[in-house]
């Protein structure tokens, strides 16, 4: 399972609503929206841009399909390789390989028409073939039924040379958003020897790897539209101190994902420019639900009321973040911004936990890890804000390998982390339905499955919506997270680079638009 969660991690998987059920791509090289602008210069074509992304070495794969635990296999794998689909700021999913999408009348079948002058690096066109192989060679990988849920091998097939029909097991309007989740294309018959010099589709072509650092060079006939830098050199840092350091010293130009504490460091340096991305990483508290001291609602009721959100935010995320309500899957565009936002309430924590019998003699322990900065560190502020409605917490932080073994999924508070926060319904698929094989806290109510059962086997934009509405509340008022807050996403950058990505999540690797002013 811990190669299912970190996948979804790494990936920045997202589901969102869909707000056209076809698109096409403008391939007209102007800048993306979410992209750092240039002012009034107009892009332009030439340079190497440097990019420092975090990675360890025992931990360096070349597999597009599978589990890219590095920033910096993920970023490399990403320029070279085309998914299906890539996000987007409005709608959220956006076209790539896939130029159009459309589905059945009861959103069980869903056909993708591939880019019609969509070729690999080595100059042969890109086939239906070739993109049902990749499914399905996905769909195998331990974490493939998370991967493209519902979708048997066997109902990914192609009809003709441009369409590729997925069949899900049920109706589900939220399909084509699945396809943003490691979707990339290899040629097909790529044998598993040849998987990782296998060409791509992508922006870029790799030139050559060594050692998990890599240069990549333009791919002068890719179908997506004007690409500006003539090469990208990914290099590899265990810590983003490191990285950092290494964008003040000018040896690198980007400082990928180098998070809050090298912002507020490096961030203030002359030359240097700070970009921010909403909605990056959400790090909430999971209190379980199905058992323990935990299980009443008006205990995690209690606790939510316990926590000072903006401190959190202050101290955990040094300001570079956003408060939260509880409710995963902030940058919906059907986020419920009605809901009253929890504040800090000591009398009521209290009252609440009277009610319950809470006993609030014993010591109750927190688990954490140190796998991402600012997650120790959230659990440690969080222990000492409850302790003042009289709950006694013990923060107890694991080695990452014991944590995703023995705690996560099983324990009764702990803390978990996920990248990418535009969907409600990706959570409540992935951690929430009562069945869903990652529900955290092991939280079960039938009304919130009834509701995102109809959500997803609906086509109507407005009835989804209010549908969503209606998830987003029951999970506000019972469910086992405490979401005190949202994490940017932070990159350093030399002030000479344009056209960065400033979308969350996945949405952080597409740098076909960036380019150099000298």
């Amino acid at each position: 399972m811990a190669l299912t969660r970190r996948q979804l991690l790494w990936a920045g998987t997202t589901l969102t609503a869909v707000s056209a059920l076809t698109a096409c791509s403008s391939g007209d090289g102007a800048e993306p929206a979410g992209s750092t602008g240039g002012g009034s210069a107009r892009p332009r074509k030439g340079g190497t841009l440097r990019v420092g992304a975090l990675g360890r070495a025992s931990a360096i794969t070349r597999d597009p399909h599978g589990t890219q635990s590095n920033e910096s296999d993920y970023l490399i794998i990403s320029l070279v390789h085309d998914a299906l689909t890539v996000p987007g700021a409005t709608p959220n999913t956006a076209p790539r390989l896939a130029v159009r999408w459309e589905p059945s009348a009861d959103l069980k079948t869903w056909k993708f028409k591939i880019a019609e002058d969509a070729t690999f690096h080595d100059g042969s066109p890109v086939t239906a073939k070739d993109v049902v192989f990749s499914l399905k060679r996905l769909r195998a990988t331990p974490a493939g039924a998370s991967r493209l849920p519902g979708i048997e091998a066997k109902n990914i097939t192609a009809q003709g040379i441009d369409t590729v029909v997925l069949v899900s097991d049920y109706a589900n309007a939220e399909l084509p958003l699945l396809t943003r989740l490691t979707t990339f294309v290899i040629p097909d018959g790529t044998t598993e020897r040849d998987i990782a010099e296998a060409p791509g589709t992508g922006p870029f072509r790799l030139d050559w790897f060594r050692g998990g650092n890599a240069r990549l060079v333009r791919n002068d006939s890719w179908y997506g539209g004007d690409v500006y830098l003539d090469a990208i050199e990914v290099k590899i840092f265990e810590s983003p101190q490191a990285m950092a350091n290494a964008l003040l010293a000018g040896q690198i130009d980007v400082a990928s994902n180098a998070g809050a504490i090298a912002a507020r460091t490096a961030g203030t340096r002359s030359g240097i420019q700070t970009v921010r991305r909403p909605n990056d990483m959400a790090m909430p508290i999971v209190m379980r639900a199905a058992d323990g001291p935990f299980s009443d609602a008006r205990v995690r009721e209690a606790l939510r009321l316990a926590v000072d959100r903006e401190s959190m935010v202050q101290q955990v995320l040094s300001g570079y973040g956003t408060v939260a309500n509880d409710i995963l899957g902030t940058g919906d565009p059907a986020y419920a911004k009605s809901l009253p936002q929890r504040t800090r309430d000591l009398v009521r924590a209290r009252q609440l936990l009277k009610e319950a019998g809470f006993d609030t003699s014993k010591t109750y322990e927190l688990m954490t890890t140190e796998d991402i900065s600012g997650l120790a560190e959230s659990a440690t502020l969080f222990a000492t804000q409850v302790r003042e409605a009289g709950v006694k917490v013990k923060v107890v932080k694991q080695e990452s390998a014991v944590f995703w073994d023995k705690t996560w999924l099983k324990g009764d508070l702990y803390t978990t982390y996920w990248g990418t926060n535009d969907s409600v319904v990706f959570f409540a698929s992935k951690t929430m339905v009562s069945d869903s094989g990652q529900n955290e806290a092991g939280w079960k109510d039938t009304a919130f499955d009834t509701a995102y059962e109809k959500a997803i086997g609906t086509a109507d934009d407005a009835r989804r919506t209010r549908l969503l509405q209606q998830m987003q509340k029951i999970e506000y008022d019972s469910s086992g997270y405490l979401l005190w807050g949202m994490a940017d996403g932070v990159d350093l950058a030399a002030s000479t680079v344009h056209g960065l990505p400033t979308l969350p999540g996945y949405g952080r690797v597409q740098l076909e638009k960036a380019w150099l002013s000298r």
